[in-house]
């Protein structure tokens, strides 16, 4: 007989809701300070946002990054950002947008590849040149901020259709505590905020309403067949009912995320950060700040007969 692997024993009696003073706390306090450093700091940007130019280049041997920033720096080319891009002789360069329309940009990229082969290195492998104009930078950021304002806001209309409108504003605000917290680490860490950014935030989004979901299901069977249990015994019950199912999918999930991170490239770095951070925050979001909310908002309680009340 086949014996399933289970990480929380089963009837467990963790008393979630009787810390929700202690973790809602700290969810505020987290909250208000990533604001307060996203206002100071604000977020690097990277080129999709802000315009540019993004080479590829592949050195004959391993890169001296040292070297090519003194050079590239003097060029008078403003910000001029290197990175590796997976092997020792892969870099990624990022010019700042040059005053001009495209022939100023391609002039900047000719200039940089006369300086480049000056270093006498060997010749160097221009894998890839992109262009950002001003343009389209600007209409990527509003896009971003549309996609994911729009991904909170029907979230909230499903949770209301699917449950009823406690539920529904209950996992919303947890939804923008993910959010807001996943932009503070951005804002903290210097992490480039891209794309692959926003797409981390919907994933992320997604993710959190889903362990939500899951959680409020059992509430609201749980409202329906213990009528008479106080709503906070009734609420850590059915915390406690689908802890295992919670901690399961997010230990798999960040199995995968950290094998990505370790052995993927550093193109999906701050992806994968995101992520993981991400399903760390939500798994704690679905725990002690989604069910905790609903003490406040009062679901109603079902239709259907009612069970004798068993004590959690």
């Amino acid at each position: 007989m086949v014996k399933l692997l289970r990480l929380i024993p089963p009837n467990t009696h963790i008393p979630f809701l009787r810390w929700r003073r202690i973790f809602v706390g700290i969810s505020v306090v987290a909250v208000i300070a990533s604001i307060a450093i996203f206002a100071v700091r604000g977020l690097n940007f990277g080129i999709d946002f802000l315009g540019g130019t993004l080479i590829e280049v592949q050195t004959p041997g391993p890169a001296d990054l040292g070297r090519m920033r003194s050079v590239l720096g003097g060029l008078g080319l403003g910000e001029v950002a290197l990175q590796e891009f997976g092997a020792n002789n892969d870099v990624l360069i990022r010019i700042a947008r040059q005053p001009g329309g495209e022939k100023a940009q391609l002039k900047a990229v000719d200039t940089l590849k006369k300086s480049l082969a000056g270093m006498g290195d060997g010749a160097m492998d221009y894998r890839r040149v992109e262009f950002v104009g001003p343009k389209v930078s600007s209409e990527l950021v509003e896009a971003g901020i549309i996609a994911v304002v729009s991904a909170v806001v029907l979230m909230l209309l499903y949770i209301w259709f699917r449950f009823e409108l406690q539920f529904g504003i209950g996992a919303v605000l947890a939804l923008v505590h993910d959010v807001i917290l996943t932009i503070g680490v951005f804002s903290v860490s210097g992490l480039e905020f891209n794309l692959a950014s926003i797409a981390a935030i919907l994933t992320i989004v997604g993710y959190s309403i889903n362990d939500t979901v899951v959680v409020y299901d059992r509430v609201r069977e749980n409202l329906r067949k213990y009528k008479t249990m106080p709503l906070m015994d009734l609420l850590e019950l059915s915390v406690n009912e689908t802890l295992s199912r919670t901690t399961m999918t997010s230990l798999t999930t960040l199995l995968a995320l950290f094998a990505l991170y370790f052995f993927g490239s550093a193109v999906i770095a701050g992806f994968t950060i995101a992520m993981i951070w991400g399903i760390v925050v939500g798994t704690y979001s679905s725990i002690f700040v989604a069910v905790a909310l609903l003490l406040w908002f009062t679901p109603k309680r079902g239709g259907e007969a009612a069970v004798p009340a068993e004590t959690p």
